[in-house]
């Protein structure tokens, strides 16, 4: 099967101005149906995950490739009224949804192809693999993690961006036969709607901090939380100004390390894993921010954050609380036997973290106290009315 490298129609022109936005808005006003919607991020180059490409069809006016670098506000404005409401189609929403939602684009309904397969049961849900096995096309891909940020695109990046769009609709109608004939239509549009409101209301990048670094609960002294407050703030600032990722700044691994083993010379500061010591203005430099940190006054230096009380690790569960272990571990089991059943992920049917939950606030955790308190523990944790019908009965034969 020879892939499909290009778009049928040809690449589309990128448009870059607001009158670009206008004339596209327009455009898509006079198309039939769904829209299916894309985009292409920088996150590995730049600071934030914003879209530097978005992709757009609809039937009966083709793919718009749009670049909204630049007129941000400008490309709201026009394409807002003319998409915001549509059904949209999107390959992996969670991943698209907040870039742009930062635009100001929202979906009416939507569908995500991705997690219909996981649903239908599939074993591969990477876009190449479901338009082959499902539409006998094989898309040539392969530029996912490139800069997106940089100016002109090459021919073969617009040509894979466009392609991420050119089969969608078709995917997403053959995915909801699928799901019909499966029994499992409603089930995903209880998916598709819970994420759909979880994204409907973001409008910016969620704010993070220094406490939100993997990893900075390994550090317990003051010291050590100090050199990581103060590595991770100049990073930011540097980040911020230069618009890079905060990887290509300091990588969280090396910050961790950095603030774990406190080096006190610029030798030391070389010999951290991953550290860039081949630059030497790097050593010196951080090498100031660690010193910094470590002669302030140690009155301003942090606290480790202790975690709220909840539930016990699972070896401590195992061994402190056997019979709530146990019930726990039999709602666990049957959850996996009706996943193979039903060729739905664990996971799909009823997250981990939810099972876990409930189930110790059901044994230990004194919090449910009747199985007809257990469908609002588990709304309360986000389970969807489908995954409530499914569980119920399993945890109320396990639990109680």
């Amino acid at each position: 099967m020879a892939p499909l490298i290009s778009p049928r129609d040809g690449i589309p022109r990128v448009l870059s101005t607001p009158a670009d936005f206008t004339a596209a808005a327009a455009a898509l006003a006079d198309g039939q149906g769904p829209v299916a919607i894309d985009t292409e991020r920088a996150s590995g180059f730049r600071y934030d995950d914003r879209a530097f490409l978005v992709q757009v069809r609809r039937r009966d006016v083709g793919t718009f490739l749009l670049d909204p670098e630049g007129h941000r506000p400008e490309f709201t404005a026009a394409l807002a009224p003319a998409l915001n409401g549509l059904d949209w189609i999107i390959h992996a929403a969670p991943s698209d949804l907040p870039s742009l939602a930062w635009l100001g684009l929202y979906p009416g309904t939507l569908f995500d192809t991705e997690l219909a397969g996981r649903l239908a049961g599939f074993d591969h849900v990477n876009l190449a693999a479901m338009t082959e096995m499902l539409l006998d096309v094989h898309l040539a891909k392969g530029h996912g993690a490139e800069d997106w940020s940089q100016r002109p695109l090459p021919a073969d990046w617009l040509a894979y961006a466009a392609l991420d769009v050119e089969l969608l609709l078709e995917l997403g109608d053959t995915m909801a036969e699928i799901l019909d004939h499966q029994g499992k239509l409603e089930w995903a549009s209880q998916e598709f709607e819970h994420i759909r409101r979880t994204h409907a209301t973001i409008t910016g990048p969620t704010e993070t901090t220094w406490r939100d670094v993997k990893g900075i609960s390994t550090l317990g002294r003051p010291e050590q939380l100090a050199v990581a407050r103060e590595l991770w703030m100049t990073r930011e600032s540097i980040a911020v100004a230069e618009d890079l990722a905060v990887g290509r700044v300091l990588p969280n691994k090396v910050l961790i390390e950095v603030a774990r083993t406190l080096p006190r010379t610029g030798r030391d500061l070389a010999r951290v894993k991953g550290f860039p010591a081949r630059r030497r203005s790097a050593v010196s430099f951080w090498g100031e921010v660690v010193e910094r940190a470590l002669t302030s006054n140690p009155r301003t230096w942090p606290k480790r954050e202790r975690p709220p009380r909840g539930l016990p690790s699972r070896q401590a569960w195992s061994n402190e609380y056997p019979d709530s272990y146990a019930r726990y571990s039999a709602a666990r089991d049957t959850i996996d036997e009706l996943s193979a059943e039903l060729e739905i992920p664990t996971e799909n049917i009823l997250r981990p973290a939810t099972l876990r939950e409930v189930a110790w606030a059901a044994t230990n955790g004194r919090e449910i106290r009747s199985p007809l308190e257990l469908p609002d523990m588990l709304r309360a944790h986000d389970a969807r009315e489908w995954q409530i019908d499914l569980t119920y009965p399993i945890l109320q034969d396990a639990l109680f």
